[in-house]
């Protein structure tokens, strides 16, 4: 039947793809394989037996799979405290470092002052420095303030960085300047213009930083495990890495765990990997 006769739009013919196009999709795909094999592999292992993680060649699939290896993890570890701290620790971060590098990255793109780009460079040479060489500097600090072994030791040394105020920084530079320009004229002040106007518009980069601190903060190791020897204060990064022993290794227990550590951060980024994506975009799009 003809367009005219159904009174219906044709529906356009998919175009056919092309070789270029097949050999971008097949670099895609095998990308995508080898991403999700070692997170697939690590599903795999947790529902083994221990003998069958020591098979030579090893094997994919299990026999028999053995959902009770996580109702091991909570035997082995406080995994319900341990996840908490986890939580309380990542959130801690996520919001400040929201609120300060927001209002640090929002000052260097719009405010005009001496000096601006030399401490801009400052913050950006942070970023060349191995974050080891803080570890005790920070420990000396936490330690004069009798914060060891505690979540706040946890949390405040992570309320701010320079990555975070250059994203945001980068971000504010691709709004308008009109907008500003309007609020001024309406009477609005720069706090006003700050909560009001700019905030709101640079959600994606809010978000798109927040997924970032979340990944950082819920995988953090190395601080956590300087500052902290009480298993009730221990986030999960922590209490996984202590079921690798010296001379053995509970594979399926610490399979069954990193699993269950991995699936909040997975659903977050699912549900906002649209705005993460749109806030990575949009943050470099200007100098």
């Amino acid at each position: 039947m003809s367009e005219l006769t159904t009174g219906l739009p044709r529906r356009p013919r998919p175009k056919p793809l092309r070789r270029r196009h097949l050999g971008v999709h097949a670099v895609l795909i095998l990308g995508s394989v080898v991403m999700v094999g070692p997170f697939f592999w690590e599903v795999m292992t947790s529902l083994k037996t221990l003998g069958e993680t020591l098979t030579v060649p090893p094997t994919v699939f299990p026999r028999s799979p053995r959902w009770s290896n996580y109702g091991d993890v909570f035997d082995t570890l406080p995994f319900g405290q341990m996840f908490w701290n986890s939580t309380i620790q990542t959130l801690g971060r996520v919001l400040g470092q929201l609120v300060l590098c927001s209002m640090a990255g929002y000052a260097f793109a719009r405010f005009e002052f001496r000096g601006r780009s030399l401490l801009f460079g400052l913050f950006l040479s942070v970023l060349m420095v191995p974050s080891q060489l803080f570890l005790l500097p920070q420990y000396e600090i936490v330690a004069g303030l009798g914060w060891l072994n505690s979540l706040q030791a946890l949390i405040v040394p992570g309320l701010f960085s320079a990555f975070g105020t250059f994203l945001l920084r980068q971000f504010f530079l691709s709004l308008p300047r009109e907008l500003e320009e309007a609020a001024k004229l309406d009477g609005a002040n720069h706090w006003q213009i700050f909560t009001r106007i700019m905030l709101p518009l640079a959600k994606p980069g809010l978000i798109a930083l927040a997924v970032l601190d979340v990944l950082w903060s819920w995988n953090d190791l190395m601080w956590p495990l300087v500052v902290n020897n009480d298993p009730s204060k221990m986030p999960l990064s922590v209490g996984l890495a202590s079921l690798i022993g010296q001379f053995s290794v509970d594979t399926t227990t610490l399979m069954a765990g990193s699993v269950l550590a991995t699936l909040p951060v997975l659903l977050l980024f699912v549900v906002l990997q649209k705005q993460f994506i749109q806030g990575i975009a949009f943050s470099g799009s200007k100098g």
